[in-house]
């Protein structure tokens, strides 16, 4: 069973219902306060920490004097405007105490299903990370429609630890995990520890009970695990109403835990290794020489370009006989590569009037 001690790279998720108070609308400063702490000691260990989370909207709505029900779109989108800056400035200065830097970002589901995008979001995180910066995450609601949203926090949590290659994600939530019924209604409902594999049977245990400022359930819950535990990332459902929810889970308090089916690099390669390529690039000796010992695909070492593709496409890597050697994701154009190929990386910037990165394909991107 997966143990949060364990976690090189973590994602938790915060509900609406454990961060605003439901009578006041105003924020639960000590549970943040608690948090904050839970993270700090997290991070000391060496442990890289991402928070997703909700509430923006519950921020907002208390400001504004808005009902506890469900909003026009229109007025969610205010009271997400209202109370984002509420909630960003609340996570900086409660992690400020330990003298930890946060960094808001906003995203939709575009970000996501979009290779670009999703390049561009994982570059930005990952870059966040380096700098010891701890990652706010929540869903872009001033500017997000149906069309384009995540709809909860749960399953943009999870499209957030497959992004970044997160071996753990936590849902902090008002209940302590899976149950084989809703147990605030059936007494015979008994606690599951473990899933090993995400069943139908388990599907339909999950219902779908969620509470009045989330709008996540069970069964959203249940999808997120299926997205994360796929790409390599165990997944609990925690109870975080109370305080220091982290440190309790640490204690043995009771949760569920989802086994992750993978590792997540493999799953990277695998997903990368599935999609049919854009375009090829031809590399030299030297080239597949340093790919062969783990190294980055570099511009200096690409003698050609076949094909028209985008950054974020999937483009095949071919060595000088015409045989391919792999694929991976291209962080520049085709137009592009032709420019700065053969090009040390002193000479890209002049080459192409910008500072580009230093390599056409990392090799976190690239599958052999």
């Amino acid at each position: 069973m997966a143990a949060l001690t364990d976690a090189k790279r973590l994602v938790v998720k915060i509900g609406s219902a454990l961060l605003v108070d439901a009578d006041t609308g105003s924020l639960r400063q000590s549970w943040l306060t608690s948090l904050a702490a839970d993270v700090a000691r997290i991070r000391a260990r060496g442990t890289d920490v991402v928070l997703v989370s909700s509430g923006s909207i519950a921020l907002g709505r208390g400001v504004l004097g808005l009902p506890q029900t469900a909003l026009p779109l229109e007025q969610s989108q205010a009271a997400a405007a209202v109370g984002q800056i509420r909630l960003a400035r609340a996570y900086e200065q409660a992690l400020a105490e330990h003298m930890i830097i946060a960094g808001q970002v906003l995203v939709t589901l575009e970000d996501s299903h979009d290779r670009r995008r999703y390049l561009n979001s994982r570059a930005t995180m990952e870059t966040m990370l380096s700098l010891g910066v701890t990652p706010i995450v929540n869903e872009n609601d001033t500017i997000a429609t149906d069309e384009i949203r995540y709809g909860d926090n749960d399953r943009l949590a999870a499209q957030v630890a497959v992004t970044i290659g997160a071996d753990q994600l936590i849902l902090l939530s008002d209940v302590d995990g899976l149950y084989t019924a809703n147990p605030r209604v059936s007494r015979d409902a008994k606690h599951i520890d473990i899933v090993d594999k995400i069943t139908p049977k388990i599907e339909a245990m999950a219902g779908d009970v969620g509470s009045g400022l989330s709008k996540g359930g069970m069964i959203t819950k249940i999808m997120a695990a299926r997205m994360a535990t796929e790409a390599g990332c165990a997944m609990a459902i925690a109870l975080g109403t109370e305080n220091s929810p982290l440190a309790a889970l640490e204690s043995g308090a009771r949760t569920t835990w989802f086994a992750a089916q993978t590792d997540p690099q493999a799953a990277r390669k695998r997903w990368i290794a599935s999609m049919k390529p854009s375009g090829s690039v031809t590399i030299d000796a030297g080239a597949k020489s340093a790919l062969i010992c783990g190294k980055s695909l570099l511009p200096a070492g690409i003698c050609g370009v076949t094909g028209q593709f985008g950054r974020g496409d999937v483009i095949a890597i071919m060595d000088a006989h015409g045989t391919q050697l792999g694929q991976g994701l291209t962080r520049y154009t085709a137009a592009e590569t032709r420019l700065i190929m053969g090009r040390r990386s002193d000479e890209m910037t002049a080459v192409l009037g910008y500072e580009g990165r230093a390599a056409l394909v990392h090799r976190d991107d690239m599958v052999l």
